[in-house]
Order: structure tokens, then C-alpha cells, then sequence
């Protein structure tokens, strides 16, 4: 059986990603109820916002459903507990170094994956103890690693390295991207950007429009001779920002007025080059109903060129 299915105990090997304000309930517990698995984010560090939503999570749905920690921007330590003692089962961990919490997260039976963006810090994480790592390429939206390296070659990389199971993230959006994940070694996908297009997502219409209006060059990488890079959007903000090298202090600080008041010249819109493969706004069912067909009609016609021993 697949392993993260296993671990997740979910239907489909489908996670949401943790995207910070907008990975909550009413998204997460759609992606949850349509057989995929959603996850409750922290980095916004509103704790008890946060708290609140993942006490919401068993109100809207009866499926299980994840919570990830982004180590670098966990402050308080009533978090942690809350999160350790919640009762959920899988936790996925990112931003830093996982051997500062394993313990605590294992001691209360919880499987914990570790978000990687190089081979060196896979090993890291197995060495650490986790349970299986996402697989972050370059391709997808928010944090990235200034040094770039894609989904596929990463993929690749890691599965020479390591047994665990591999979630794949960044730069997939369907069936078509699911399926070339899974043929180098991936046993589930994470799909951000589309997802936060999704008719359930809590972001204003102008932020999902842009998404969808970009092309494929339509993300800028920022900020990579500091610290946080990111993927995001271009804007005239952003082409600022990206002709300037270095994001000014107050980058973030209106954030919320881009994701919910729809400015988006109020900050920067975290999205991966995924957003050119976007064309509509649809239901999260019908995303991971879409995909999951996809997956099996492209598994499929693969399977049947192999058995004729045909290209």
C-alpha cells in the first residue's frame, strides 16, 4: 500500500499545502471532505487564531486532516504543546531543523514530514528521525532556497539517497504533474497555488484572477542574496523588488491586504510557475477528482505501452 496514504490516512495521496493565513478550515476541511488531506498552517503565528481553526477542523469534516510547524517562525511554545497533544497524527515540519521537535512530536505518536529543499537536508531530516519528507522544488510558490533546483531532478536525487516516502511539491497542478512525480520515486503530491485558486479558498477574487492571468513566466524568485527568498507573483512591486536584489523591511507587513482586500501591490503574492498551468477557478473536488483521472488515465496508457514493450 502507498505509504503516505498509510501515514495520512487519507483517500487520495493529495496534500494541501500550508500556506500562511490561507490554509485553514474552511480550505483545509474542503480538501479534506473531497479525499485529499488538509493542513492547518502556524507561520502566520496568530496561535490562537491558528488554535481556533484546528478545533473548527473535526466540525466541518470527519476526515483526518495534518498541521505543519514552520520551525524558523515558531515563537510560542503554547503551540507546540496544543498541536503535540491535539490529537492529530501527521504533522509536516519545515523551515529548519526537525531533530528541535521530533521528540516531542513522536513521544505523542505523530507522523512527521519534513519539508527539503536540497538532498543534503533530506538526510538531514531521515538522520533526525522523520517519517518522510516533502519534496519542495524550486517550481512552487512562498519560501524557496536560493539555490534552485527543480522538482524532478530533487525527486530524483533524493530517492537515490533515501527510502523514505516522498511527497512531491512544487510545480504540480493535475494528473499529468502527479503522474511524472510518481514515476521518480513519489508516492503523493502537495499542491499550493492551485489550491489557493480553488473556489473554497479564502483569498480575495483579485488574487485568484492573477494567478490564473499568469504566464509562464509570470513569477519572480526574490530576495536570494537574503533571507527569506521567495517565489512570488509579478507586480510592479514585485519587479521593484526584484530589480532592487533585497526585499525592504515592511515587505510582508500588509500581506493580509493583498490575500483579503484584493491590493496586490500591498505586498507580495506567493505563487509558484505552477500559476500558468491555471485557467479557472474550480471546486477543491473537483481539483483532486480531476487530478486523480488524470493520474490514472495517463498510469494507464504507460502501462499498456510497457506490456506491448511499445514507445
Amino acid at each position: 500500500m502507498n505509504r503516505v496514504l498509510q501515514h495520512t490516512g487519507a483517500k487520495y495521496p493529495i496534500i494541501q499545502a500550508p500556506m500562511g493565513w490561507i490554509a485553514r478550515s474552511q480550505l483545509a476541511s474542503a480538501v479534506c471532505n473531497a479525499g485529499g488531506l488538509g493542513v492547518i498552517e502556524t507561520s502566520s503565528r496568530e496561535t490562537e487564531n491558528c488554535i481556533r481553526e484546528i478545533r473548527r477542523m473535526p466540525e466541518l469534516t470527519d476526515a483526518p486532516f495534518g498541521i505543519n510547524l514552520p520551525l524558523l517562525f515558531l515563537r510560542d511554545e503554547n503551540m507546540i504543546k496544543f498541536v503535540a497533544e491535539s490529537g492529530v497524527k501527521f504533522v509536516t515540519t519545515s523551515a529548519g531543523n526537525p531533530e528541535k521537535l521530533i521528540h516531542i512530536l513522536k513521544a505523542h505518536d505523530i507522523i512527521v514530514y519534513h519539508a527539503v529543499p536540497t538532498v543534503k537536508a533530506a538526510l538531514k531530516a531521515v538522520d533526525a528521525g522523520v517519517d518522510g519528507l516533502i519534496v519542495e522544488g524550486a517550481e512552487g510558490g512562498g519560501f524557496k532556497n536560493p539555490e534552485e533546483v527543480s522538482t524532478l531532478v530533487l525527486l530524483q536525487a533524493i530517492r537515490d539517497k533515501v527510502n523514505v516516502p516522498m511527497v512531491a511539491a512544487g510545480g504540480i497542478v493535475d494528473g499529468r504533474g502527479m503522474a511524472a512525480a510518481f514515476a521518480v520515486g513519489a508516492e503523493a503530491i502537495q499542491m499550493g497555488t492551485r489550491f489557493v485558486s480553488a473556489k473554497e479558498s479564502p483569498v480575495h477574487a483579485n488574487f485568484k484572477q492573477a494567478i490564473i492571468d499568469a504566464e509562464d513566466t509570470g513569477t519572480y524568485v526574490l530576495n536570494k542574496k537574503s533571507t527569506p527568498c521567495i517565489r512570488a507573483l509579478k507586480t510592479g512591486r514585485t519587479a521593484k523588488i526584484h530589480d532592487a536584489g533585497l526585499m525592504p523591511p515592511d515587505t510582508f507587513t500588509h500581506i493580509q491586504d493583498l490575500y483579503f482586500g484584493g491590493d496586490m501591490e500591498a505586498s507580495v503574492g506567493l505563487a509558484g510557475q505552477s500559476a500558468s498551468l491555471i485557467t479557472e477557478q474550480k471546486s477543491a473536488a473537483d481539483i483532486i477528482n480531476e487530478t486523480i483521472a488524470g493520474f490514472r488515465e495517463i498510469t494507464s496508457r504507460l502501462g499498456k505501452l510497457a506490456a506491448s514493450d511499445s514507445f
